[in-house]
């Protein structure tokens, strides 16, 4: 017999089961590539529209038979050819996941990914408070092909108020593949910020300071002792594109990809990015929001091999802002986006 669910869990499922129309028996079958994870990943992977901490709650309350008798345990080992059934039932994050129609301003696409230009003030994927109107949503809207994908294909994000370069999976093998060269390293991704004070330093620096949550404010991140704190080593490259009385213009380079990554290094080396008020900026210079923009992104096609290389040109509000402060950035190629002949 399942063990009943903790009064939390059993809170969470009661405010489930009022959210929306009746539940959906569904089955599942596991498959080879998932013999001997834990159930709740197999799911997760699975029933992706689905948190994996809500999967958990329903494993726990009886909500999933595996081979005909209920699961009992997330962490219950599962074996390929293993079946079951899992009663979902909706929450306003599953709800999250329907199209939305918006306009993307996609600047490649093939039958494996495409390459898009993500304006600030959008939200890539659904969370508290952003349920509906995010990239994700868009996705779904233009491409049949991203609700066959976990998140909609999407394998690396930018915060809301950060402007620039995605590349999304339009099949399993092509995000799989991408996911891997992202955490090998294997695709470029530079950044173009505008920060508070004159450049201090070489010209030419790398920051090398792990990340984690900051143990003084749950939400915010910060360079954090991995000997004191949790958190994951971080390593991003800086080098000044030109300087004024008022503040820099960097380009940052990311060797590893950790949640607020470029803000919390150039927060920490002194040189907060304008208007990123949540880690020390302020607005400045017309801007209004994080004046961070991805404007390369360089990576192996998936499939093909082909070397891809994208720019995005600065957006209005930075672009004005450098002007405000007499900045300008002299590289020959900064203006022109283009997509691989």
């Amino acid at each position: 017999m399942a063990t009943p669910p903790v009064p939390e869990a059993q809170a969470l499922l009661d405010e489930a089961a009022d959210a929306g129309p009746d539940s959906e028996l569904r089955p599942f079958t596991i498959a080879a590539a998932q013999h001997g994870e834990r159930l709740d990943r197999a799911l997760a992977a699975l029933v992706p529209e689905f948190s994996r901490s809500y999967l958990q709650q329903l494993i726990e309350s009886g909500a999933v038979l595996l081979n005909g008798r209920p699961a009992g345990k997330a962490a219950a080992k599962v074996k390929a050819g293993d079946s079951g059934t899992v009663e979902l039932r909706p929450t306003p994050q599953s709800q999250a996941f329907r199209p939305e129609a918006m306009a993307l301003a996609v600047l490649f696409q093939d039958e494996h990914l495409l390459v898009l230009d993500k304006p600030a003030g959008l939200v890539v994927h659904p969370a508290p408070g952003n349920w509906s109107g995010t990239l994700l949503n868009g996705l779904l809207a233009h491409d049949d092909r991203a609700q066959l994908l976990p998140r909609a294909g999407i394998v690396h994000r930018l915060d809301k108020d950060t402007s620039g370069l995605m590349v999304v999976a339009r099949s399993r093998p092509a995000m799989d593949a991408l996911v891997q060269a992202i955490a090998a390293r294997e695709v470029a991704r530079q950044y173009v910020a505008l920060a508070h004070r004159p450049w201090t330093g070489p010209k030419q620096r790398q920051v090398d300071a792990a990340i984690g949550r900051d143990p003084r404010n749950r939400l915010r991140m910060a360079v954090v002792d991995l000997e004191r704190n949790s958190g994951k080593p971080a390593v991003t490259g800086f080098d000044l594109l030109e300087d004024a009385a008022q503040g820099c213009l960097v380009r940052a380079t990311l060797q590893t990809g950790r949640t607020h990554q470029i803000r919390v290094h150039m927060a920490s080396i002194g040189h907060p990015l304008v208007a990123d008020e949540l880690y020390g900026g302020a607005p400045a210079a017309g801007m209004k929001r994080q004046a961070l923009h991805a404007f390369r992104l360089a990576f192996s096609h998936p499939a093909t091999g082909q070397a891809l290389e994208f720019r995005s040109p600065l957006p209005a509000d930075m672009a004005q802002a450098l002007e405000l402060w007499g900045l300008r950035y002299n590289g020959p190629q900064w203006l022109t986006s283009h997509a691989p002949g």
